[in-house]
């Protein structure tokens, strides 16, 4: 269980606090979604859950465990915005076994597998890849470390249609194993597949029932 109270972040050259009063409960092997706009603090909350930014005030759990920082590098894995920019190996084996050397190739066929990458060759550089397997393959890159909690920062931004809907349908897969948290500010095709969602706006989270929320979009469609 994912559990945060009154969760703040106000760097000192900001005049308001850029999170402020932050309540969240996601449970194993949910997908919860945190829908907001550019600015809201939604990528700041996720840096915040990766350790990469360290909270003002609050408290934040997992398992009942109060975690620092440095144990929330451990626990989680996150999937950038846009991830194939970060990209440092030159073939997908070299991608997947940067930082973990030692992986056998049984591990990596494992985790192609996972992400519906299996068809792909070992020495295929990242970025003749199309968008919607860069995705894959950076959460091939993710599921390696084993993350507890699995985080995408806006995951369908910049793709068409298509790979927009087989990656949602992969989405929906990996939360039978795994407790994913997506931020985005276009949850069109994420809330088909959402167990929990929030609404953020100026730094301030407010819990929504998802299937009010589809039932809202169908009714704007129509």
């Amino acid at each position: 269980m994912l559990y945060l109270k009154n969760l703040a972040y106000h760097p000192p050259a900001t005049p308001t606090p850029i999170l402020e009063g932050i309540n969240l409960e996601l449970a194993p092997q949910q997908l919860g979604l945190v829908i907001g706009g550019s600015g809201s603090g939604k990528t700041t909350l996720l840096e915040i859950l990766t350790g990469l930014a360290e909270k003002t005030s609050g408290e934040l759990f997992w398992r009942n465990q109060e975690l620092i920082p440095m144990q929330l590098q451990q626990i989680g894995g996150l999937v950038f915005q846009f991830p194939e920019r970060h990209f440092c190996g030159s073939t997908v084996l070299e991608e997947l076994r940067f930082g973990h050397p030692e992986l056998k190739t049984q591990q990596v066929t494992e985790a192609l597998e996972e992400v519906g990458l299996e068809q792909i060759s070992f020495n295929t550089p990242p970025h003749a890849l199309s968008g919607g397997q860069q995705r894959r393959l950076a959460l091939a890159v993710q599921l390696i470390r084993q993350p507890n909690l699995l985080m995408l920062d806006e995951p369908t931004a910049g793709l068409d249609w298509s790979m927009r809907r087989q990656l949602v349908k992969l989405l929906a897969k990996l939360k039978a194993h795994w407790t994913l948290l997506i931020v985005t500010h276009d949850a069109a095709e994420l809330l088909k597949i959402a167990d929990r969602c929030w609404l953020i706006k100026h730094g301030a989270l407010e819990s929504v029932d998802p299937d009010t929320l589809k039932r809202e979009r169908a009714q704007s469609v129509t």
